[in-house]
């Protein structure tokens, strides 16, 4: 393609050009069918004054090509792949806007053993997590709790109220326990609740309070509910009534600079006996530790 020179590009009418700004300036020369491919390869990284602006040139260039019998293929992957990121940018948005602001209870529910029961289960171990967050989705839902995200083997929400966090969890290892699981595999899922105040970013809960969450969950065993020192403390005024609460003592837990004292949900129904804890114990509970509610 041979360059305009300015004599050349100040000859030609504004009609030979996709882009005219509010000022005046010319882009996107469409004059010949090579200035029209150059173009139709450069038409995203032109900056456009507006959404109108930019369908107008839009629309210009494709009639140019057209004009020319030139078939725009890779223009319109480009379009379709910028409309599809401004889609997930607008569903991003919309997410921000739900999300729970300020002070919140993260739960996270983890599949114990998830390794082994995928080799076991082959291809049925996608179907069995389905059927896992089903069960599980539906609990959350019925609490107020809002979803934040599956990951793999991991399920992960958000609670306005801390009690609703414990109802969730209470409620979702009750409904595991009693769900007739398929074949001879025993699903049991560890629960870690905390509450802080993250920072949202990106759609998505950011900051030391989502790693302590997990913390707390890769602490425990699978039909275990572990809380942290700030989701206890949340509690105190509006735990429900036939729940306790089980001081595990403090804990050294990864990638957290100070030792967590961790608690263990006990409610009718649950499992209450399980190994030690996966974290290095570095101050035990005392005779006093233990919380039951009425």
């Amino acid at each position: 393609m041979a360059p305009l020179d300015g004599r050349s590009r100040a000859s030609l009418p504004d009609t030979a050009f996709a882009y005219v700004d509010s000022k005046g300036r010319r882009r996107l020369p469409i004059n010949d069918p090579a200035h029209i491919r150059n173009a139709l390869a450069r038409f995203e990284q032109t900056a456009f004054e507006g959404d109108v602006a930019r369908e107008r040139a839009r629309q210009r260039l494709l009639r140019a090509a057209k004009k020319y019998g030139i078939a725009p293929l890779g223009f319109f992957d480009g379009q379709l792949k910028k409309e599809r990121r401004q889609g997930q940018i607008d569903a991003g948005t919309a997410r921000i806007a739900r999300l729970p602001a300020g002070v919140v209870t993260f739960l996270l529910a983890d599949v114990e053993g998830s390794t082994k029961m995928a080799r076991l289960l082959g291809d049925d171990w996608p179907g069995l997590l389905r059927q896992l967050w089903q069960v599980i989705r539906k609990t959350v839902r019925s609490v107020g709790g809002e979803e934040i995200d599956i990951r793999g083997d991991e399920y992960f929400a958000v609670f306005r109220r801390p009690v609703d966090g414990i109802r969730a969890a209470t409620a979702i290892q009750l409904a595991i326990a009693r769900y007739s699981w398929p074949g001879p595999h025993l699903v049991r899922v560890r629960i870690g609740l905390h509450t802080g105040k993250p920072t949202i970013a990106d759609a998505a809960y950011v900051g030391i309070t989502v790693h302590t969450v997990a913390r707390v969950c890769s602490a425990g065993h699978g039909g275990q509910i572990l809380l942290s020192s700030a989701a206890h403390a949340a509690l105190q005024a509006s735990t429900p009534t036939g729940i306790a609460f089980r001081g595990m003592g403090r804990y050294r837990l990864a990638g957290l600079a100070v030792p967590e004292a961790l608690y263990q949900l006990e409610a009718s129904g649950l499992a209450t006996d399980f190994p030690r804890l996966r974290a290095k114990l570095v101050a035990k509970r005392s005779s006093a530790a233990r919380l039951a509610v009425s």
